[in-house]
């Protein structure tokens, strides 16, 4: 029986159960390890380039800094349902959080790209653990009643982690240094396992878990999901099935999912229900969670792309501009509870979505001179979309399954989303070097050679600058300039439609009882 049902039955009948301090602060561990893992995701993007340098890596080599966190985290998360249930949940979390600290040490110290990749995946593997570990608990440990306030503070908290990274990895990396984006999660660690040691129950290791376990299932997750990540992050650098090793890559992934689906037939017990995606809430919930991480994801990442190339923007100019989005999580949080409560999730999610799809749409008109301070208005608005939708996404899938699967279903939520994220950043890699072709050529063929206008305009700039050679650079960099400002606006015109094409499966949400507590299932 978990804590929540133990909870329920020893409260006199009439009477509305109540969660303990003990279980608040258990809360308040889970929440603060998932914004542990979330925060890493991002911290290292405004710090890569003088940890490349540092570490003697390539613009290449470097991106599997953050990739390889990436493709980790995404295989571990679905199987964390499993992973509770082999070791305990409280010993299963302490060894997590105890290894991802290490890791992060291990990346501080780091003086080679092998020792970094080492910790980074390291990092993944055991951060992506907290994550779905953190719903796990409010499902387990709080009375149905109380589950909205848990989820608003996890909610905040990841939310907050992805917007807080560039900023915080920017200031270490301006002011101290990037040793410090990594030695960040030492006292953070410490805390985190005490807060477990003292308010999370042990529970028997259940080793039995190891001859019934769903062998096909755990090697097709680590096969699928890894490989598919590691061909959506490199796919556009390796001119895709161009590369052999992304041939490879794709069938190694196909026959993981092969591997994954016979484990959901012959299996006594799935590493992950996939049946859970039939079910007609938790399926929408999934596929709109999937589009919310592009969102989130896609944006925290372009948003410093078009600042650094086109405003002049430092790490931590960028990261001031991606945290404006955090700035209405903080403000609402006090007050989403009661929005958990008592609004029709139906209007909420299609409200926060429709706002998401807005701040984009706002962000499709960017010019050439555009600078932090026209992201003002569609970072706060991003803001409020988000905990909008993402909070009772949250709330609706714990609810939308038993108790007993909340598990699984907090782990295959939170692989759509992180998948959503990985999706995003491969097809905003792919999207930018074609669009950004497409632009180029057309601006090109506008200005045809024999033109009078393009004559007189080359002869006045080539005498400012000094011969024609000087001014024939300076239009092509003027071409390319406003190229890359119109793609940066497609990509947010193309997220904004994504978030709009989900919007009409709001509908497939049960509406939650308003002002009263929640049924057990």
């Amino acid at each position: 029986m978990s804590a929540a049902a133990a909870a329920g039955a020893a409260a006199p009948a009439g009477t509305v159960p109540r969660a303990d301090a003990s279980a608040w602060l258990a809360v308040i561990a889970g929440s603060l390890g998932a914004m542990m893992a979330t925060l890493d995701v991002s911290i290292v993007n405004s710090a890569l380039p003088t940890i490349q340098g540092e570490i003697g890596a390539s613009g290449t080599e470097g991106t599997w800094i953050a990739t390889a966190y990436l493709v980790a985290e995404i295989v571990i998360i679905p199987l964390s349902a499993w992973l509770e249930r082999l070791l305990g949940l409280r010993t299963f979390l302490l060894i997590a959080a105890s290894l991802f600290t290490a890791f992060s040490m291990l990346c501080g110290v780091s003086t080679n790209l092998t020792m970094m990749i080492i910790g980074r995946v390291g990092q993944g593997f055991t951060g992506g653990a907290l994550i779905p570990t953190a719903m796990t608990i409010i499902a387990t440990r709080l009375p149905r009643a109380q589950q909205p306030i848990g989820n608003a503070l996890f909610g905040v908290t990841a939310i907050l982690g992805p917007v807080q990274g560039p900023l915080i990895g920017g200031w270490l990396t301006e002011n101290v240094s990037w040793h410090y984006a990594f030695f960040l999660n030492l006292p953070v660690g410490i805390l985190l396992v005490t807060l477990l040691l003292l308010t999370m129950p042990h529970q028997k290791p259940q080793f039995a878990e190891l001859r019934n376990a769903d062998w096909l299932g755990i090697a097709g997750l680590a096969l699928g999901l890894g490989g598919i990540t590691v061909v959506l992050e490199e796919g556009q650098r390796e001119q895709w099935f161009q590369s052999s090793e992304i041939v490879w890559l794709t069938v190694l992934s196909a026959v993981g999912f092969l591997l994954l689906f016979a484990g959901q037939v012959f299996a006594r017990r799935p590493v992950i229900k996939l049946k859970l995606l039939l079910d007609r809430q938790f399926g929408a919930v999934a596929l709109m969670g999937f589009v919310v991480g592009m969102v989130l994801y896609g944006t925290a990442y372009v948003i410093p792309q078009f600042l650094a190339a086109i405003a002049d923007y430092n790490a931590l100019q960028s990261g001031k501009v991606v945290l404006l989005s955090g700035i209405p999580s903080l403000i609402m949080m006090p007050f989403t509870p009661l929005m958990i409560r008592y609004f029709d999730i139906r209007f909420a999610v299609a409200a926060g979505l429709a706002i998401m799809a807005g701040s984009c749409l706002l962000d499709t008109t960017l010019t050439a001179q555009a600078t932090g301070a026209q992201f003002v208005d569609s970072q706060l608005l991003r803001g409020i979309g988000s905990i909008l939708g993402f909070l009772f996404l949250n709330q609706a899938a714990i609810t939308s399954v038993p108790p007993r699967e909340a598990g699984d279903a907090a782990g295959l939520f939170s692989a759509t989303r992180n998948l959503g994220g990985s999706f995003a950043l491969a097809a905003i890699a792919t999207i930018q070097d074609q669009r950004l072709w497409l632009h180029s050529r057309r601006a090109e063929e506008a200005l045809p050679a024999n033109s009078g206008l393009v004559q007189d305009y080359l002869g006045g700039l080539g005498q400012m600058l000094g011969g024609p050679d000087a001014a024939l650079r300076s239009l092509a960099g003027t071409i390319q300039r406003d190229a890359l400002v119109m793609t940066f606006n497609d990509i947010f015109w193309l997220l904004g439609i994504g978030i709009i094409c989900v919007i009409p499966l709001v509908m497939f949400l049960r509406p939650l009882p308003k002002g009263q507590p929640l049924a057990m299932h």
